[in-house]
């Protein structure tokens, strides 16, 4: 099969012919229709997770069909479209037991702990506990999109930061991350505020729901800017970026007893920002982190969808071609253009 392989960290990577992959006992193999290119990938490229193996395939945000079975697998046979979360639960730890597979303690990741989805064909491990079937609606390309940053942000602005209607709610960071939280809590009857460096990205967020918007390369005091718009803070914040900067910006633009929600990765020498615990104790504010979301809250996500009440392919921003994978990859740290960019041709 073809797929993109890094054989060192941060050295340009390239499409190559590698052997074909076996479903593991309790895995599948699919054939991959989309997948998308996330700045996690990017993070992986750079030697910032330390799961990753070199020679490595990256990619983690997938949809296809199943083309082999393991003969463990008991819930899925070959031809079924199906997509999967990027964290996959063992299905055995006492986290996975407890229904949070998001977080269990063997987890395997598709992109990071094995070979991922910039390839024509993939094997996932864990099939029972993870794969989530496709609605026939659902384009391959849009449920892809769906894998890493729409799911993560749904959990995280429904599940974690538990939303409700008339909330303020803050996002940090307007890229495909952040605009999935925007649309996501919008459709839940947010009030929403967008913060970032671009005009156009903030422009689409107004245009995905949200009521006001904060350039933070004009804006001297993000912080405040964001408390007047509020009138005195938001109910709940996110970082969807993961910057130390973002961070604690919006630990800081809460309202008393506000939630602040770490949906962007900080890694590398960003990984331990300083924290105005200070704020955190004397507002008794709740700083929650959000990873990914399991499989069994998918069908929560597709029925918003189904009703039109989330549009996740409106930030689909552009298909390319398995052999633009590693430009696109090694482009990631830039953040340009809008929206998100899905490898639909292979």
């Amino acid at each position: 099969m073809k797929a993109v392989v890094f054989e060192q960290f941060g050295r340009a990577p390239t499409v190559q012919t590698v052997p074909d992959p076996t479903p593991p006992a309790d895995g599948v193999v699919v054939k991959v229709e989309a997948t998308g290119l996330c700045r996690s990938d990017w993070h992986g490229w750079m030697g910032h997770d330390p799961d990753i193996v070199l020679p490595h395939v990256p990619g983690h945000e997938l949809a296809g069909t199943i083309v082999a079975v393991g003969k463990a697998v008991r819930r899925w046979r070959v031809g079924q479209r199906v997509t999967v979360p990027f964290v996959a639960g063992c299905g055995h730890c006492r986290e996975c037991a407890g229904g949070n597979q998001q977080i269990c303690e063997q987890q395997f990741q598709p992109g990071f702990t094995g070979w991922g989805s910039f390839a024509e064909f993939v094997a996932l491990d864990f099939a029972d506990t993870n794969l989530v079937e496709l609605p026939e609606s659902l384009d391959s390309a849009t449920a892809a999109s769906l894998g890493c940053r729409f799911a993560t942000s749904f959990r995280a602005v429904v599940d974690q930061a538990r939303v409700r209607a008339g909330d303020w709610v803050a996002v940090h960071g307007c890229g495909g991350v952040g605009l999935s939280a925007v649309m996501i809590a919008s459709a839940v009857g947010a009030n929403v505020v967008a913060v970032d460096l671009s005009d156009d990205k903030l422009a689409f967020a107004r245009e995905l729901g949200a009521v006001a918007t904060v350039n933070a390369a004009v804006e001297k005091d993000v912080v405040a800017a964001v408390r007047d718009l509020t009138g005195g803070g938001a109910a709940v914040s996110l970082d969807a970026l993961g910057h130390p900067v973002t961070a604690i910006n919006s630990i800081r633009n809460l309202r008393r007893r506000g939630r602040h929600i770490q949906v962007g990765l900080l890694l590398g020498d960003q990984a331990r920002p300083p924290i105005p615990m200070d704020r955190v104790i004397a507002y008794e504010l709740e700083i929650l982190g959000s990873h990914g979301m399991q499989a069994h809250r998918y069908q929560a996500m597709f029925e918003m969808i189904a009703t039109g009440k989330l549009a996740p392919q409106r930030l689909i921003g552009n298909r390319i071609g398995l052999d633009e994978a590693p430009a696109a990859l090694m482009a990631m740290d830039r953040f340009d253009g809008v929206g998100i960019s899905v490898v639909t041709r292979f």
